[in-house]
C-alpha cells in the first residue's frame, strides 16, 4: 500500500481501475453527519468514521478493494428506548466487476461491487453503504434482558376447547 493519504487528500471520487494497476491505498475520516443516508438512521450523527481503502489484485488477477471501517454509531435501543453506541468494525473484500456477469468469476468470500464502466468510484458513498449495512433492522443495547410475555393462556389450552363447528359435522351426517 502507497503512503496513506490524509483526509484532505482522500479524492471524493477516484478511478477504480487505476487505483488497483497501482496497488493505492487511502485513509481517511468522516463526520457521520456529513453522510446524509446513513444519518437518517442514526439517533444523533454524533462521531466519525475512520476508513481505509486498499486496491489490488488478488492471486488469481481478480481486481479488489479492501474497505476497512471502525465507527460507533449512535442508536436507540428497541427494548429500553435508551441511546447506545453500537461499535462497528467492518473488514469487507470487494471484488470489482464491470458487469453482474462478472460475479461469477468472483472468488468465494468477495462481495461483489459493481464499477461504473469508466471506473469512477465514490469513496465516501462506499465507506457509507457499508455503515447502512452493519445498522440492524431492530436495535437493541448489547447486554439487555429479552422481554417476554406470554400471550393468552397458550396453545395447549386451545387444543381442549371444543371446535365450534362440531355440531355443524354432526347435522351433516344426521339421517333424514
Amino acid at each position: 500500500m502507497s503512503a496513506p493519504a490524509s483526509r484532505q487528500s482522500v479524492p471524493e471520487t477516484l478511478d477504480a481501475w487505476r487505483q488497483v494497476t497501482a496497488r493505492r491505498g487511502f485513509e481517511g475520516r468522516v463526520p457521520l453527519a456529513s453522510l446524509q443516508r446513513l444519518a437518517s438512521l442514526l439517533e444523533a450523527p454524533d462521531g466519525d468514521a475512520v476508513f481505509s481503502l486498499d486496491f489490488d489484485r488478488d492471486s488469481l488477477g481478480v481486481p479488489y478493494v479492501e474497505v476497512r471501517v471502525e465507527a460507533e454509531l449512535p442508536l436507540v435501543c428497541q427494548r429500553t428506548l435508551e441511546r447506545f453506541l453500537l461499535p462497528v468494525h467492518i473488514d469487507q473484500r470487494m471484488g470489482l466487476i464491470r458487469d453482474e456477469a462478472d460475479e461469477a468469476g468472483l472468488t468465494p468470500g468477495y462481495e461483489p461491487l459493481l464499477v461504473d464502466p469508466s471506473g469512477e468510484l465514490e469513496t465516501l458513498a462506499l465507506v457509507e453503504d457499508e455503515l447502512i449495512l452493519a445498522v440492524p433492522v431492530v436495535p437493541v443495547k448489547p447486554g439487555t434482558d429479552a422481554v417476554e410475555r406470554e400471550w393468552g393462556d397458550g396453545p395447549a389450552v386451545e387444543a381442549e376447547r371444543p371446535n365450534p363447528f362440531a355440531a355443524l359435522a354432526a347435522l351433516k351426517n344426521k339421517p333424514e
